[in-house]
């Protein structure tokens, strides 16, 4: 009974060190995978990221002329000119707020223009404003 017990013993360390030793192999092999998925997924990522924004001049509702806003999708010469006599605007919803185009133009031209004030102070904006409407 002595040697049964001995090699019992001797047998679960084995099958111990030998489990031991293969998830170290697999820990050591999926290391350097694990290290190449995080460089894909970093590259990946980096390229992911829209580079037409900067590229892109948007046009200015207040300031642009007529020939400018017949460039913008969806606007016809009616359009440009009913924009034109209604400047100012505060902002480019401005645009849907007084009737001037729809909202489906409004979604596809909102990421192409802009309504720059014309003065830094808010006051003097709110009174150039005021007066037109």
């Amino acid at each position: 009974m002595n040697y049964r017990s001995i090699s019992v013993a001797l047998a679960s360390a084995v099958l111990l060190l030998s489990a031991n030793f293969s998830i170290a192999a697999d820990t050591k092999a999926a290391a350097p995978q694990q290290a190449a998925s995080k460089a894909l997924a970093s590259k990946s990522k980096v390229a992911a990221k829209p580079k037409a924004a900067a590229k892109t001049k948007l046009v200015d509702i207040n300031t642009a002329k007529s020939e400018e806003l017949k460039t913008l999708p969806g606007i016809t010469d009616a359009e440009a000119a009913k924009i034109i006599a209604g400047r100012p605007y505060s902002s480019k919803a401005d645009l849907v707020v007084r009737k001037l185009i729809d909202d489906g133009a409004y979604e596809n031209l909102k990421k192409l223009i802009i309504a720059k004030q014309p003065n830094k102070d808010a006051a003097k904006n709110a009174a150039l404003y005021s007066k037109k409407k």
